[in-house]
């Protein structure tokens, strides 16, 4: 059996030479060496590897970089760093990279060897963890967000800038509309999209239960509380935390909850001990919470904390020109589950689509496809495929050729959606815009633009 292959990358000689390769070819691996991240680059351009084992300071390349330039390259393989100056924020950092491990100096030659083997024995499945990340990175992408109207538009630009910042979110929109895939896509766009995105629904427990499934318990805190249970905010260390129907949650939990995002830390229902977190949080409601702050139904200063960026999401009767986007796309995947590739819509059953309010917004509109998929009998959804209610509407919109509306009807439109989005906080719909205050105040002005509630 062909031996594995390990590069070795370490600027001091006699630790490389006499140390680490010595030690690792009398274990029988195929040994590669390099002086410094530059030179492994080097050397990685026409060898294949199976395990990458690295020194963090070096010049001109150092560990980490290099860390970071062979994940560029798509190779998954696993990466062990070593230093002498090892913190753990530095192994976290070398962890979010893609590092499989990370060994502080000096070290045992045992402890060595057992960080390598057990590296090589997990290769498979560390390229099977990455591979399924990208799938998912993937599948969240805002590509698959559907829309192609201005008021997804602007929800994209907002998203992905969001993405890229540490910040809490609060997901506003009827129920339907695709928050938890906007939650997701946010996710796996950040730094974070290495550890875990964990969703509840906080209206699906009652209170002494949403405690235990927030906070976690200890064994015996309460009747069936047999063994140790942690809690979604340590679930989520390092990563993303989803809380969906945050309105849904008592005040007398509410105060918890707020402590929780602020200190950082929980205290599992029968416990003692502290336990810290490192999470992002998003939020998501289809209730206005200002409204609910007013009516002393939700508290003040949590709305403030998890409310540092609001994405509104607005209802498919907003966006009328995305519906048969959606419709296509529900179809083809119905048409692949139900081996029907052909399956189409006919123009009279697509327009009933469009001329629908959709008080279930998306989530209906794909129920309402796989409906029609299920009932017709050949390749095309005709009307009477479709729900009765979708017959009867109004006809208020027609596919087909439309107006095209002229740049400054398109920019008043995007202007007045931001404006809408941030509750005419000018400051951040100026952010949100990529333009100043004062041109912002000067196009509000020019587009007669005003607070409609």
């Amino acid at each position: 059996m062909k031996p594995e292959t390990i590069l070795v990358v370490e600027d001091e000689e006699t630790l490389r030479q006499e140390v680490l390769c010595r030690l690792l070819r009398r274990e029988g691996y195929n040994v590669l060496e390099a002086s410094n991240g530059a030179e492994a680059l080097r050397l990685l351009e026409g060898t294949d590897v199976d395990l990458i084992l690295s020194d963090v300071r070096m010049e001109p390349v150092d560990g980490l970089e290099l860390l970071g330039r062979v994940r560029d390259r798509g190779l998954d393989v696993p990466f062990i760093l070593i230093t002498a100056y090892s913190s753990e924020d530095k192994a976290i950092d070398a962890l979010r990279k893609g590092a499989y491990d990370f060994l502080k100096k000096p070290f045992m030659n045992d402890e060595l060897l057992i960080r390598v083997r057990n590296g090589l024995a997990n290769k498979e499945l560390f390229q099977e963890n990455r591979t399924l990340k990208r799938e998912l990175r993937d599948r969240y992408s805002f590509e698959n967000i559907i829309g192609k109207s201005d008021a997804m538009a602007a929800v994209f630009q907002l998203i992905e800038k969001v993405a890229e910042t540490p910040s809490n979110v609060l997901l506003t929109g009827e129920s339907g509309t695709g928050k938890e895939l906007v939650a997701r896509a946010i996710h796996y766009h950040s730094e974070r999209e290495a550890h875990p995105f964990v969703a509840v629904n906080c209206g699906a427990f009652v209170e002494t239960l949403l405690e235990s499934e927030l906070f976690g318990h200890v064994r015996g805190a309460f009747t069936g509380a047999v063994a140790n249970k942690r809690g979604v905010f340590e679930q989520a260390d390092g990563g993303t935390l989803f809380l969906d129907e945050i309105s849904d949650i008592p005040l007398a939990m509410q105060v918890k909850l707020l402590r929780a995002v602020q200190e950082r830390e929980v205290v599992p229902v029968g416990g003692s001990q502290r336990i810290r977190f490192d999470i992002r949080l998003i939020a998501a409601t289809n209730r206005n919470l200002e409204q609910e702050v007013q009516a002393g139904r939700f508290r003040e200063d949590l709305y403030y904390r998890i409310n540092v960026v609001q994405v509104s999401l607005p209802p498919l009767r907003a966006r009328r020109d995305d519906i048969p986007l959606l419709a296509r796309y529900f179809l083809k995947r119905c048409g692949e589950a139900f081996h029907r590739p052909g399956a189409s819509l006919s123009q009279e059953a697509m327009r009933c689509l469009v001329n629908y309010d959709w008080p279930g917004n998306v989530r209906e509109l794909e129920n309402v496809v796989e409906r029609g998929m299920t009932l017709a009998e050949g390749s095309s959804i005709e009307p009477w495929h479709l729900p009765e209610k979708l017959r009867q509407v109004e006809q208020v919109w027609e596919e087909g050729p439309q107006p095209t509306p002229s740049l400054e009807e398109v920019e008043r439109a995007h202007i007045a959606h931001v404006l809408e989005q941030v509750h005419w906080n000018k400051n951040q719909a100026a952010k949100v815009l990529g333009i100043n205050l004062s041109t912002l105040y000067r196009k509000i002005g020019r587009y007669q633009l005003r607070l409609t509630h």
